[in-house]
């Protein structure tokens, strides 16, 4: 039987995180900054902005317009059973969740 990483909910996704040790969320934001495609996105492109994984780690403040938003393609939404997009402006997904 596969992980189910799939299945879970994005509260699920923070309810497990929330109880990882410092070094297992880091092992775990540099996984999924690998499957991060925000480099690829036009709100992204030629603003100077050199953070990834906005879904994480909340606004940026160098990006202030919104240009199209490849959000919803991104493994790590899937991955994490995001829900939203825009987060480089919006917040993250934990911010967009109200938790």
């Amino acid at each position: 039987m596969q992980k189910g990483t799939q299945t879970k909910t994005f509260e699920q996704h923070m309810e497990a995180m929330a109880g990882m040790s410092s070094k297992e969320m880091e092992a775990k934001t540099a996984e999924l900054k690998k499957l991060c495609i925000c480099t690829k996105c036009p709100t992204y492109v030629n603003t100077g902005e050199k953070k990834l994984l906005f879904c994480a780690t909340g606004k940026s403040s160098i990006i202030k317009k919104e240009k199209g938003c490849v959000c919803p393609g991104c493994p790590v939404q899937k991955n994490m059973a995001l829900r939203w997009d825009y987060y480089c402006l919006k917040g993250s997904g934990k911010e967009l969740a109200g938790m």
